[in-house]
């Protein structure tokens, strides 16, 4: 699964509680991403993305702490703690993947009605990516709320992809000029 060089798993934030601690979503991601990583056969780089959303730490530090707590050394995460959205994210994670000279596969660890928007982004954005599989649901999640989020992203998912192609169409034509 690596073709000689070690994995990139993109960790998509998710917001804290007021406390600045950790909500279920985001714990169930870090875990997903930390377990996943624990199968490969070289230790993967850990890319926790999120900035500071309306309660701090940023979402991104709050993660490098969760998986620090599974084990996984700082030397192994590369924190992105500039975003503010999934499209953020997704090209913050994209521009910091060349500027390293990322060789090797790269997945995507969210949550299992987010993963869609993900990867199509990341793969509209130049980045081969594939799924972590994404945690598993609590049976004690509300119905409603679990819908919720999953019809959020019917929309979510064709804007983010016309606000990607379009600022991909203006950076072309300004860089003609």
């Amino acid at each position: 699964m690596s073709d000689g060089h070690p994995a990139a798993i993109i960790v998509f934030g998710a917001a804290l509680r007021r406390d600045g601690s950790p909500t279920p979503t985001l714990t169930w991601r870090v875990e997903a991403a930390s377990g996943f990583g624990e199968q490969l056969a070289t230790p993967p780089l850990y890319l926790p993305t999120g900035g500071i959303g309306r309660h701090g730490p940023s979402e991104a530090s709050a993660m490098a702490t969760l998986l620090q707590a599974h084990g996984i050394p700082e030397t192994r995460i590369r924190r992105e703690e500039t975003a503010t959205d999934t499209l953020d994210s997704v090209r913050a994670c994209a521009a910091l993947l060349h500027a390293i000279g990322h060789a090797g596969p790269v997945f995507a660890a969210t949550s299992a009605y987010h993963l869609p928007r993900c990867l199509v982004l990341l793969r509209l954005q130049g980045v081969a990516a594939r799924a972590v599989p994404p945690p598993p649901r609590p049976a004690s999640q509300q119905f409603l709320r679990r819908w919720r989020w999953r019809l959020r992203e019917v929309p979510a998912l064709p804007w983010d992809v016309a606000l990607l192609l379009g600022k991909r169409m203006i950076d072309r034509a300004l860089t003609k000029r």
